[in-house]
């Protein structure tokens, strides 16, 4: 038996640890916060809180809605029905917010609008409001009206909201110039108007950008797979020879992507296929598939017809039995120019496979498994609710004006709905205070959570900025204790090629609630997938190419959205690069292997020493209750099932208290060198070129060679089992045979019981070492002779 650390050392040889890259692990760890949420009754994070509102600190604004205005005294409007160019400005000693303007030749403009300005920065006692007309060079003031702070009510929802009112606007001459209907009130970010406010915050931000800084919330459309099975083609016309065999194959498009079945075996004017072809649909559905059946002569490709099909026409398929087939007509072949009296055809079965979940993120971090056929989900078993509280030490991502800075906002996604918080601007410590609840449905899912800096505000250059990452992190579910508030402050980590660089940090708090302890143990019970895929399988290969177009899908959808949640977002959140080779990954995955086989290797070598007699009481000891097992069968279930549960029983003292994490030891990234954080790095294909290309390509083979190596060996095991009866080796069989003819003489006729040859093995097996211990038996010799199939490899 190969050891761990033997194994491990074989795979892999240990890089130098990057000494710029070796941080102490402090600097990564998970830390306990204790924020004042739920008006202050929290301050460990251990308590149950049920208000809404409760896992964020309660931010105060001053809320401003400027509604419309009447008989404005606009000079260019009573100028022979000119335009006037009014708008709204609210000063609040250094904060600033205006409107929109309006152009328009009357005097009631209306603009509606609210403006949010955080109370604990204001410095001000009145709030100034005026009204003024746009203008080349100065904009000429009509009026204003004054409020002072101790006038303005406050609305705790969930009260109606305030009635808007009329308030006389005051020139400089005190003449009457109009008035402006608004309301002013004290409220917080529960305040049903906040999320489409402008925010003081944002006040360096104008123009249309204003849109990109605000919260929303995003929900995926409805994924479908779609399956066509292509079966046959009858009364195919193939232009040129007709005494040809037509090398025939269906190309099917669907949107951007475009798949084609192999060339049929039957090379006649009626092909058959019998084989499926699968995309990835959206609702609503706009496009049509599109099927072209082409005939490949040597180097040139006829079409020979195709057929236009639209999805809302194919069957909605959630049972495991198939769809009945359906004859389509194909039309407009390209290079068949004469008229036919009948039409070519195509045999198909076109179903919209719901008993499917479309996986868009990676099997083992999914946020959700259920079908996309609505009567197949299950019961919601809880609700799952996030806090985002804000961030703390994050590192400068761009320079505006001569200084470094950052625009952060944040991104959670679980199941089909996405949320995006507010950016707060010029900030490396923002504070967002939101937050959001989902259904959960089962309690292995995953919460994806991952900031990001706004490049889309003023002053970005570059033709098609991006948003880059600043950091992400998965929390999954079933780790969570139920109805417990967990309150975390998360380190964000990145990987870079110059090696691990920690981002900054993000505080959470997080609860999952389920009211229903039964219905929770019922979703562990259920099977983690549809019920389809278990009875029709997709292989590997199909669900990664479906997974790429149900990426490609969203990415668009949601970028298409107001504010947009931009492509390079929506990829990073979901994996998009998931597949990717890395050297860091492929030792970290091995290392993975060795721990969860470490207790079969440490049972080993326990076993191992007791052979050796090291210790004789234990051996003694051992042997009792190896006699015990062999005489008393019928405790042994029963001794495992209580040895279990002891040992849960002792580990729990030792389990986890906190949520898990990202943890760079796990990922080797504090012993990565910087060639392989270059390779992970690397494009695909690879931008490298010359002797770095070459070196790494004999590295990888190295690497490849030593599995290659393990892979012989584990063959070499399992044909020399098989080989035992297979009369390769026609001695080493009759032994064998012989053996097995005389133990079962021996078992038959009752002259030694089973017991006492089970004894007489063990006492064998575990022999003092003066027995001649370490020398292998016989049988151990009979089977390492036994012949393998490596004799026949090349």
């Amino acid at each position: 038996m190969v050891t761990r650390q033997t194994c491990s050392k074989r795979l892999w040889t240990s890089p130098k640890p990057n000494n710029n890259n070796c941080r102490m692990p402090e600097n990564f760890s998970l830390k306990e916060t204790k924020p004042n949420i739920g008006g202050g009754r929290v301050s460990g994070g251990r308590e149950k809180l049920t208000s809404s509102f409760d896992l964020v600190e309660v931010t105060h604004f001053l809320f401003v809605r400027v509604v419309k205005a009447r008989d404005l005294a606009c000079s260019n409007a009573t100028v022979g029905g000119g335009v006037c160019h009014t708008f709204v400005e609210i000063k609040i000693g250094k904060y600033k917010g205006s409107t929109k303007y309006l152009e328009m030749n009357k005097r009631n403009p209306e603009w509606n609008q609210v403006f949010a300005f955080t109370k604990d920065r204001i410095q001000s006692l009145s709030v100034e409001i005026t009204v003024r007309e746009k203008e080349f060079v100065n904009d000429e003031f009509i009026g204003k009206i004054a409020i002072d702070m101790s006038d303005i009510p406050t609305r705790v929802p969930p009260d109606s909201p305030l009635a808007p009112q009329w308030y006389k606007l005051e020139s400089e001459a005190n003449s009457s110039v109009g008035e402006l209907m608004m309301i002013l009130w004290f409220g917080t970010q529960a305040d049903e108007v906040f999320i489409d406010a402008w925010h003081s915050d944002v006040a360096s931000v104008s123009g249309d950008s204003i849109t990109n800084t605000r919260s929303k919330v995003y929900l995926s459309p409805r994924l479908w797979y779609l399956r066509i099975n292509i079966i046959e083609a009858q009364d195919l016309v193939v232009p040129g020879d007709k005494n040809r065999n037509p090398e025939v194959y269906v190309k099917a498009a669907l949107g951007n992507v475009k798949l084609r079945t192999r060339v049929s075996a039957d090379k006649s004017l009626n092909p058959r296929w019998n084989e499926d072809l699968m995309f990835v649909a959206v609702e609503p559905f706009y496009d049509h598939l599109v099927l072209t059946v082409v005939d490949k002569n040597n180097e040139e490709e006829f079409s020979l017809g195709r057929c236009m099909v639209h999805l809302s026409e194919a069957y909605i398929r959630w049972l495991p039995e198939p769809v009945g087939a359906k004859w389509y007509n194909l039309e407009g072949g390209g290079d068949v120019v004469e008229e036919l009296k009948f039409a070519s055809k195509l045999n198909m079965r076109i179903s919209l496979d719901g008993g499917y979940h479309v996986f868009d993120e990676s099997i083992d971090c999914s946020s959700d498994y259920r079908a996309t056929f609505k009567g197949l989900w299950p019961p919601a078993i809880g609700v799952l609710e996030l806090g985002i509280i804000g961030a703390s030490v994050l590192v400068p991502m761009k320079s505006r004006d001569g200084r470094e800075t950052t625009d952060a906002y944040c991104v959670a996604k679980y199941g089909p709905k996405w949320v995006r918080t507010r950016t707060v601007v010029n900030s490396f410590s923002p504070k967002w205070n939101e937050q959001y609840t989902w259904e959960v449905y089962d309690p292995y899912t995953v919460l994806i959570i991952g900031i990001f800096d706004n490049c889309h505000l003023n002053g970005e250059k570059g033709p098609n900025p991006k948003d880059p990452s600043i950091g992400k992190l998965r929390i999954r579910l079933s780790t969570l204790s139920t109805n417990r508030v967990y309150t975390y402050s998360y380190p964000l980590i990145a990987l870079q090629p110059s090696g691990v660089k920690k981002m900054g940090e993000i505080q959470l708090a997080l609860r999952f609630t389920s009211p229903s302890y039964t219905s929770l143990l019922a979703a562990y019970a259920r099977p983690l997938f549809p019920k389809m895929h278990y009875i029709h399988p997709l292989s590997v290969y199909q669900l990664d190419s479906l997974r790429q177009q149900a990426i490609g899908i969203l990415c668009s959808r949601l970028s298409s959205a107001e504010p947009p949640l931009r492509t390079e977002v929506t990829g990073f959140m979901l994996d998009a690069g998931y597949q990717l080779w890395s050297p860091r990954k492929a030792k970290a995955n091995t290392e993975r292997l060795m721990d969860a086989v470490h207790v079969i290797t440490e049972a080993w070598k326990w076993f191992d020493t007791i052979k050796k007699w090291n210790n004789p009481a234990a051996n003694v000891l051992v042997i009792v209750l190896y006699l015990v097992v062999v005489f008393y069968p019928s405790l042994v279930l029963p001794t495992l099932l209580i040895y279990c549960f002891l040992i849960g029983i002792w580990q729990y003292r030792k389990r986890p208290r906190d949520p898990t994490h990202v943890d760079i030891k796990l990922s080797l990234a504090d012993s990565t060198n910087a060639d392989e954080w270059d390779e992970e790095f690397d494009t695909f294909p690879s931008s490298k070129q010359g002797e770095v290309l070459r070196m790494r390509y004999d590295r990888l083979r190295s690497m490849a060679g030593k599995v290659m190596v393990m892979v012989g060996d584990l063959a070499t095991q399992g044909e020399r089992l098989t080989a035992l009866w297979s009369w390769q080796d026609p001695v080493a069989s009759a032994i064998f045979l012989a053996l097995c003819v005389m133990a079962a003489v021996v078992f038959c006729s009752g002259l030694v019981p089973p017991r006492c040859i089970l004894v007489m093995v063990g006492m064998f097996v575990m022999r003092p070492p003066s027995f001649g211990i370490g020398i292998p038996c016989a049988p151990q010799n009979v089977f390492g002779r036994l012949p393998t199939k490596a004799d026949c490899m090349l």
